[in-house]
């Protein structure tokens, strides 16, 4: 997976925080930021969003960050990096033992925690790829190999753009089921759906033009009014 493709989670409770660090990550094309003010918050969101990173405050309103850690260490091994204005070796001791990668004091360099980000998902990305088969997605003509983030219909290569592919790839893990424009826009952009206007539609229509023989009559992506798209595909 790219390393601009993969989302990354902020828990910290201070909301100017929570911007400054959305928005540097932004500018160095990390566009997948998704955000928590409290440790109850950012563990649902943790669970929902999969992120690739987490960016984690140890003092947080309702648990210690220490905790919080302590939890996503239970079930994954996704890169932590400490966010905190403790700067005592005592604490950065044991925010590495608890199984932080990274800790990072507040106040911080902008630029360099967004850099110290990238390296980290390089490293986990590299650590992934000599372990990481190909998972193959099918159903029907379709056949997606999400590591080599390929589209074939009938064995004819299809190419997509990442939007496109991230939008196949949720459809041919849900065949033939309903899916909700808000759905998609959450889990493809990874971001609220609040205000999405026209985005989900516009790529469903481009995305049409690439895999039906009439995108203006769908065989396989409909539109199922008022709940939202489904790809059609006949049980073999």
């Amino acid at each position: 997976m790219s390393l601009y493709n993969q989302k990354v989670l902020i828990i910290d409770d201070e909301e100017d925080i929570l911007r400054l660090i959305k928005t540097v990550l932004n500018k160095e094309g990390i566009d997948h930021v998704v955000t928590a003010t409290t440790a109850k918050e950012g563990l649902i969101q943790f669970q929902q969003k999969e992120p690739a990173l987490v960016l984690l405050d140890i003092m947080l309103p309702d648990e210690e960050g220490y905790d919080v850690c302590r939890q996503i260490r239970a079930i994954s091994k996704v890169p932590i990096l400490f966010l905190s204005a403790k700067t005592e070796e005592v604490d950065k001791i044991v925010g590495f033992a608890l199984g932080g990668d990274d800790y990072i004091t507040k106040p911080f360099s902008p630029k360099e925690l967004a850099y110290r980000v990238k390296a980290q998902l390089r490293r986990a990305s590299y650590m992934q790829t000599d372990d990481v088969k190909d998972v193959i997605l099918e159903a029907g003509p379709f056949v997606l190999n999400e590591q080599k983030a390929e589209l074939s219909k009938n064995g004819n290569s299809i190419d997509l753009k990442p939007k496109e592919l991230g939008l196949m790839k949720y459809f041919l893990q849900n065949v033939n089921k309903v899916i909700s424009k808000e759905k998609l826009y959450d889990t493809v952009w990874g971001e609220d759906s609040i205000g999405i206007d026209n985005t989900v539609m516009v790529h469903i229509r481009r995305l049409r033009e690439k895999i039906e023989e009439n995108p203006s009559h769908p065989q396989f992506l409909i539109t199922i009014k008022g709940l939202g798209y489904k790809l059609t595909v006949e049980d073999e």
